[in-house]
């Protein structure tokens, strides 16, 4: 089943194309921390990426404060416990369930526990409200939830850039994962249909061309070499790989480096939403669509002008992502 999901009339125009840059640095992590290590590695590098500053940080599918109690005590590894943290939505409007789990802890953190935060109702709206009134850039990188639960008035303000989306498969040799793959909008199609079609400002980090932004075997020294916090996301990325056998994927697809770790969606997401020169950002006109219980794109000259990740520098990503990393650690002593 297919249906269109309805479009406002009025929206705020999308700003730039090829060069895309936020005029603001500062930028808001909305995030499913603590599930994929990915996301863990997107606020390492923003904590090293020059004149960044990050507002705010929420958690979304964290029915238990989970998933914020590790942004909390990563945030105190790195020496950034300032940062203001708030529990987001824990269900789907979808669905009305949770959305993903928090592996291992043992196998992912070590020995050291980990409390969760504590629910505050309103908390995380509070939060995203303040970051959007002072002009930062929303990284989503989980499923959109918090973003759909904000007033029109506030999400129709907000810049937002997904980590998500999905137009038209991958290019040859890389997995032919459709729309049901795309795991930030699947968790929340109602949501995800929400976002595209009220938020002021969007552009859609697309699952597809996101797929050549890789942690490789060969890229582990240099990054557990930066640091206790690089030594952690090494280990993290590495179990990352072993439970979703990344390298079983990599010997049935040709695009994929032979020894993958990990894809960094959500840095790569994050480095859009910063102004990365690396990344290609396009207009485009688009409708959201709901095909199958997915979520989807579909150009249609009819449809909102919105802005789409074309293409990506995935070699020189790993480059800067390492880089920030490393900066993020300046006065880590083990280096």
């Amino acid at each position: 089943m297919t249906r269109t999901v309805g479009l406002r009339e009025t929206w705020r125009p999308a700003v730039g194309a090829c060069g895309y840059a936020p005029s603001m640095s500062r930028v808001h992590i909305d995030t499913d921390f603590a599930g994929d290590p990915d996301d863990a590695c997107a606020l390492a590098m923003i904590l090293g990426w020059p004149g960044a500053e990050i507002t705010g940080i929420t958690t979304t599918a964290d029915p238990d404060g989970m998933r914020a109690g590790y942004v909390r005590h990563f945030l105190r590894l790195a020496g950034r416990p300032d940062i203001p943290v708030a529990v987001g939505a824990g269900h789907s409007l979808t669905t009305g369930l949770t959305m993903g789990d928090v592996p291992d802890h043992h196998r992912y953190w070590g020995d050291d526990p980990v409390a969760p935060e504590p629910i505050v109702a309103g908390a995380a709206t509070m939060l995203l409200e303040q970051s959007i009134a002072v002009g930062a850039t929303i990284a989503a990188i989980g499923p959109y939830t918090n973003l759909a639960l904000l007033g029109g008035h506030q999400l129709a303000a907000a810049t937002v850039v997904t980590m998500g989306g999905w137009i038209q498969p991958a290019a040859d040799g890389l997995p032919p994962w459709g729309p049901e793959s795309d795991w930030n909008t699947w968790c929340d199609t109602q949501a995800a249909a929400t976002v595209a079609n009220h938020a002021g400002d969007l552009t859609w980090s697309l699952l597809p061309v996101t797929m050549p932004a890789h942690l490789r075997g060969i890229d582990l020294p240099r990054l557990r070499a930066t640091g206790s916090i690089g030594d952690l996301l090494a280990r993290q990325s590495a179990a990352h790989a072993q439970d979703q056998e990344h390298l079983q994927a990599a010997r049935r697809y040709p695009g994929l480096p032979d020894d993958l770790v990990n894809f960094h969606w959500d840095p790569l997401a994050c480095a859009v939403a910063l102004g990365w020169s690396g990344a290609t950002v396009e207009p485009a006109r688009l409708v959201p669509v709901i095909r199958n219980d997915a979520f989807q794109l579909v150009r249609d000259r009819a449809g909102r002008s919105m802005q789409v990740l074309t293409g990506v520098d995935g070699d020189a990503f790993t480059d800067t992502w390492i880089t920030h990393v490393a900066a993020a650690q300046a006065g880590d002593q083990r280096r």
